[in-house]
């Protein structure tokens, strides 16, 4: 419902603006991929024994790693659930030395949330090493001390932490902080 607010009175015209509630009008949540939209370890546990050899400690490496993974129990659900209540944005980090993790997480967002105009994240991925530099409310993000999550200038939540266990505790928490 659109709000009417008389601005000013000028030279006897009265200005009035028609205010009405859109997205932008909703708090801004960014939300990470890696440990908390997906279960990185789903992929690590599809590589075969040679690939996870090489790999050791540097999973991130692994050509298409990215595309194999699956959703964390309850992320779906809950980007559903809070869509409608708040403006969501995916933020996340590329592997730098795998370029088919950026291609990857792109595919991996259209397969699980659409590549649609109307769906959720489209056009609302953002792949940076430098998650401080996005303004929003709130980050989703299980390494609170990497890719400068810990100069994000609205509130982390710390994802897989022990007061923020799982996404059922994530939503219950941000339904009670939207507008």
């Amino acid at each position: 419902m659109p709000i009417i607010s008389q601005l000013s009175n000028y030279n006897n015209t009265i200005i009035i603006a028609v205010i009405t509630q859109n997205k932008n009008c909703m708090k801004r949540i960014y939300i990470d991929m890696d440990n908390v939209l997906v279960d990185f370890q789903s992929g690590i546990a599809q590589l075969d024994e040679q690939t996870r050899k090489s790999y050791d400690g540097h999973w991130e490496d692994v050509p298409g790693i990215c595309a194999i993974l699956n959703p964390m129990p309850g992320a779906i659900e809950a980007v559903n659930q809070l869509k409608d209540h708040f403006d969501l944005y995916i933020l996340s980090a590329g592997a730098w030395n795998n370029p088919t993790t950026w291609s990857d997480k792109l595919n991996w967002v259209k397969e699980y949330f659409g590549g649609k105009k109307d769906d959720v994240f489209y056009k609302r991925l953002i792949l940076t090493h430098h998650k401080d530099i996005c303004i929003g409310d709130f980050l989703i993000d299980d390494r609170p001390n990497k890719n400068g999550v810990d100069k994000f200038q609205g509130e982390v939540i710390h994802f897989g932490s022990e007061k923020f266990p799982d996404w059922p505790s994530v939503v219950k928490y941000l339904m009670n902080k939207q507008n």
